[in-house]
């Protein structure tokens, strides 16, 4: 028997072999449990997911003995057929080269025969999205009330190229890329089947490299097996496909959180001599901040695959800088990235990024200036005061100098006079008992006595005449009292600064 490579010797074969694809798994069974089975099927999804591999399995579920059932037995006749893609009655379509009107015109006269063997005459098309617009159109009446034993199911990378009137009329199911954590298991589980010793770190490292793609992780560690024999290391994985090391990544962000640029730009300079890709350790710097910045939030958060102690450590040099400033350094990569992605000298973006990066992370903000002001003032042992508003300060009175030099006192009760028969207000008609406000002050005691309570007067109370008007004090300046603050004379001691008048 002709060797067979790994992504299709270990194709899936069932559902319960569909990897990181639960959601799609869990309504298809159901839907097969609960004979809701629709007329068109359209899976999405990028390279490597699982697409054909899902549509073979639910071929098998709809034309397998005593189906459409779930649990079939994917070893017999009829569904090693399918497997194999020579059954009469499930038709497999390449979409890019049977992209025109005739190709759908054969299709529409092929769908009123009876399947041959099975209970379903199944049309699978891979990239649909390659059809033309007229053969779309063609296709419309059709896909929408097709014959009862008629089951239609697209696959493709690029939904938005598909007509909306396609998309109506079919069940989409969106395949996600692969967790890392997932390939890396089962590219172990090939290598135990096949006799290969391939450590763990290796197979983080293709798991990494695939981007969640599980026929691109299969596809390299055939090729490892090829180059390297019964033993993979990592140190072959990154020799073979110029993937960066988690220790690289490490030392990286390691040096970056340190602030040192020396170490961050030697490292990338010994990954670009040795041939490493650039974008690929940017992509990987970009996730392990992510993850960084994840774990502050999160604690039980992992490290995106890099080592325990590594990193602790980093988590440890992390909290040196809040969250708003790791998500800044992102930002700066970020921009890195999109512009490395048509640059020819890539290493030259990735030392600028780097340096920008440790420029962001030392540079002193505004809201750094308030927190630390805020702490200050917490520890001040003076209450801190600040002035009030000069219009809410009520302008000083005159005080006349004979009051100043003796203390005022209350007058001697006086009885009240009889009341006069007309305008007893009047100055003229004031009785010889009431003393004016100047004698009162001459003759005052130089010892007050308690004031005794006051007797109700049946006349309206005597009221001084006004003195003149003097001019008012000069008004202190504000910005005195500004610059006296302690909070304020802190802050200028602190960054040694000094405020112009």
């Amino acid at each position: 028997m002709s060797y067979q490579v790994f992504a299709r010797k270990y194709r899936p074969k069932t559902f319960d072999d569909v990897l990181g694809q639960d959601h799609v798994v869990r309504t298809l069974k159901n839907a097969i449990a609960q004979k809701r089975l629709a007329h068109a099927y359209l899976f999405v999804g990028p390279r490597g997911t699982g697409k054909t591999s899902t549509a073979r399995i639910l071929a098998k579920a709809l034309n397998c003995s005593g189906g459409p059932k779930a649990d079939f037995d994917p070893d017999e006749d009829i569904c090693v057929e399918i497997a194999e893609g020579r059954s009469l009655d499930v038709l497999e379509i390449d979409g890019a080269s049977n992209n025109g009107v005739e190709e759908v015109r054969q299709l529409r006269e092929t769908v009123r025969f009876a399947p041959a063997r099975g209970q379903f005459k199944i049309y699978y098309i891979d990239e649909v999205h390659m059809l033309t617009n007229q053969a779309f159109n063609a296709l419309l009446k059709t896909l929408e009330e097709p014959p009862e034993h008629v089951k239609f199911i697209f696959a493709t990378t690029e939904p938005h190229k598909i007509l909306p009137t396609i998309l109506s009329r079919c069940q989409r199911f969106d395949l996600r890329p692969i967790p890392a954590e997932t390939i890396a298991e089962h590219l172990l589980h090939i290598a135990r089947e096949e006799g290969v010793q391939l450590h763990e770190s290796a197979a983080w490292a293709i798991a990494k490299g695939a981007d969640g793609g599980m026929r691109d992780a299969q596809s390299m560690l055939d090729q490892l097996v090829a180059f390297c024999g019964d033993s993979v290391n990592e140190a072959n994985v990154l020799d073979v496909f110029g993937f960066t090391s988690r220790e690289t990544v490490a030392t990286v962000i390691g040096a970056l959180l340190a602030r040192d640029t020396p170490t961050a730009l030697a490292t990338v300079q010994r990954e670009a001599e040795a041939g490493r890709e650039l974008s690929q350790l940017l992509g990987e710097l970009i996730g392990a901040l992510r993850a960084l910045l994840v774990s502050r939030l999160d604690s039980t958060t992992g490290g995106d695959g890099i080592p325990a102690e590594t990193w602790a450590a980093l988590k440890a040099a992390s909290e040196a800088y809040p969250p708003e400033r790791l998500l800044s350094v992102i930002d700066v990569f970020a921009e890195t990235e999109a512009r490395m992605k048509w640059a020819s000298n890539k290493r030259l973006h990735l030392e600028i990024g780097l340096i920008k990066s440790v420029q962001t992370l030392g540079e002193v903000r505004l809201s750094d200036v308030i927190k630390v002001l805020a702490g200050v003032s917490e520890h001040l042992d003076a209450p801190v005061t600040y002035a009030a508003p000069v219009a809410a300060v009520a302008a000083p009175q005159p005080v006349p100098a004979a009051v100043v030099e003796t203390p005022a006192v209350e007058p001697e009760p006086v009885p009240a006079p009889a009341p006069a028969a007309t305008e007893p207000e009047a100055p003229e008609e004031k009785s010889g008992e009431v003393l004016s406000l100047d004698e009162l002050i001459a003759t005052a005691p130089d010892e007050p006595e308690p004031a005794p309570e006051p007797v109700a007067r049946e006349t309206p109370p005597w009221k001084p005449e006004p003195e003149p008007e003097q001019a008012p004090e000069p008004k202190a300046d504000p910005m005195e009292e500004f610059y006296k603050d302690p909070l304020i004379q802190t802050a200028l001691e602190m960054f040694e600064a000094t405020l112009k008048k």
